[in-house]
């Protein structure tokens, strides 16, 4: 994923924990905030409950992996903070990529821009 659609300042990825609207799988919690720009940034995190660092960081790369699969379907204008749960190291990438998929189009963020 290109940089520019990364959410990289801890400061943005507060503010849509803080007033995005969140939407919760087994898998993944998907928070949401309309930004002012034409383009949607995601930032992916996995916190200490998922497991040590290296199984924090191969859930990140899954969830990266599904974003890159979904991207051109995602709507604009969006910034999205999906966050890891400790389940998603226990299933396949079709089962995760299946699980975000639903989470954005229960968002209304899956669309055909």
């Amino acid at each position: 994923m290109k940089r520019k659609f990364r959410l990289t300042r801890s400061k943005d990825i507060q503010r849509v924990r803080q007033y995005g609207k969140n939407y919760a799988h087994p898998l993944i919690v998907l928070l949401v905030s309309p930004n002012d720009l034409e383009l949607t940034r995601f930032g992916i995190t996995a916190g200490r409950s998922v497991g040590n660092a290296v199984q924090r960081n191969r859930s990140k790369r899954l969830l990266r992996a599904a974003v890159n699969t979904l991207f051109d379907n995602i709507s604009r204008g969006f910034d999205v903070v999906l966050i890891a749960r400790k389940a998603v190291l226990e299933v396949n990438y079709q089962q995760v990529e299946g699980a975000l998929k639903g989470l954005l189009q229960q968002a209304g963020l899956l669309g055909s821009d």
